[in-house]
């Protein structure tokens, strides 16, 4: 009868954590820290991006801002997202296209004004 019970119980554990195993996927290597240079017009700036596990996140820097990332979308290395920011009173969206490949960061920012390089390190 111990026996029995214990089988059971060790029959009952595996499936738990074969499941729990099974249900958990590893981050896309876009989440996280980055710190972002953008080559404006007018010179580079430094920011962040900061990418949450649900797509979600937020750009930040000290001459713009925070401001959300939206539509954040990927397809192995390749990301997509855009984010609308304030300079100097002019609405500006910024729609990202470019990849992430380990801990680099590169592609543009498509602008009105056209295109503006940026290149990334995860923190």
């Amino acid at each position: 009868m111990k026996t029995r019970i214990g089988s059971l119980l060790m029959g009952f554990a595996v499936a738990l954590l074969l499941t729990a195993c099974a249900g958990t996927s590893a981050p896309h290597p876009l989440v996280g820290g980055w710190a972002i240079t953008i080559d404006t017009p007018i010179g580079a700036m430094n920011g962040n991006l900061n990418i949450n596990p649900d797509m979600t996140g937020e750009m930040s820097s000290t001459d713009l801002g925070t401001a959300a990332l939206n539509g954040i979308t990927v397809d192995g290395e390749a990301v997509q997202f855009s984010t609308t920011i304030d300079a100097q009173g002019q609405t500006i969206t910024l729609a990202f296209n470019g990849t992430v490949s380990g801990d680099q960061l590169s592609g543009q920012f498509n602008t009105d004004f056209g295109p503006i390089a940026v290149s990334g390190t995860r923190q």
